[in-house]
């Protein structure tokens, strides 16, 4: 692998527009199973509810086995099979409006190669900088990560437990059609989120994986749901372990002495799945 060249994608930037649409707004309410579905022009758009826009949407002939669009667009062409967001740091300066037309610059600020116990990985560092009529809205920093294919028995990283003393928690049946209905949501097509025998014998993972938005999601769904009225002005996510639909995990939160929030997802063993910290305005 040509890490040289690969860092030679470092600065290249896309721009999508799109409008930040109510029905697609009512298909993640209902997929979130709340009872309030309807959202009308000039409404707020909920922090991390901007993930379904700007979906990509490569022609058929253009997807990778493994569901993805084809390596070597605007992301750079990195060989190793396994690829995953392994979390964002969002700052919002104010809300998204229903209704409104928005536009989305990306850029490609890092790529970096290490080896780790899993083998070689690779980390490309994205900015997403999204404005509508008004200017600049919200700025995320995302990390992906790309691994080699597991080695039989591996596991992904060190158990952690997770905290026993949570102010509020929530259990989640993630079932396949949950994970169906966000993949369309965001025409995410990587198959590891709905075609089980290619995410058990191709990618190693022990059934459906939930999708990481889709954790991070639930874990503000959570918060809103304990604290509503509550305004996001900073939010963090860190993916630890792949949640799958074997078995139901939990959301969890609890404020911390300083005022922000600390957020979890723990799997049915009660071991750390993904963390989140949050920042109320």
């Amino acid at each position: 692998m040509d890490t040289g060249m690969l860092k030679n994608w470092v600065g290249k930037h896309e721009v999508l527009a799109d409008v930040a649409s109510s029905t697609t707004l009512d298909g993640l309410a209902a997929t979130l199973d709340r009872s309030t579905m309807l959202h009308m022009a000039g409404d707020d758009v909920p922090p991390l509810w901007h993930w379904i826009y700007f979906r990509p949407t490569p022609r058929q002939s253009e997807l990778g086995t493994d569901g993805h669009p084809l390596r070597g667009g605007f992301l750079p062409p990195i060989e190793l099979p396994r690829r995953m967001w392994a979390g964002s740091q969002l700052e919002f300066f104010r809300a998204l409006k229903v209704g409104s037309a928005i536009q989305r610059k990306s850029s490609i600020v890092g790529v970096d190669a290490k080896s780790g116990r899993s083998g070689k990985l690779v980390f490309v560092q994205l900015q997403h900088e999204i404005s509508d009529e008004s200017g600049l809205a919200l700025v995320e920093r995302q990390d992906l990560v790309y691994r080699e294919a597991p080695a039989p028995g591996a596991t992904d990283s060190t158990p952690v437990c997770a905290p026993v003393d949570a102010d509020w928690r929530r259990s989640v049946q993630p079932t396949p059609a949950l994970l169906f209905r966000y993949s369309a949501l965001t025409f995410n097509t990587h198959r590891i989120h709905y075609d089980r025998p290619y995410a058990r014998e191709e990618e190693g993972y022990d059934g459906l994986v939930v999708h990481g938005p889709l954790i991070a999601t639930l874990l503000l769904d959570l918060l809103h749901s304990e604290l509503p009225g509550s305004t996001v002005r900073r939010f963090a996510f860190r993916a630890v372990r792949p949640l799958t639909d074997i078995r139901p995990f939990s959301v969890a939160g609890a404020r911390q002495p300083d005022g922000s929030v600390q957020l979890w997802a723990s799997d049915a063993q009660g071991l750390i799945a993904t963390t989140a910290t949050v920042e109320l305005a």
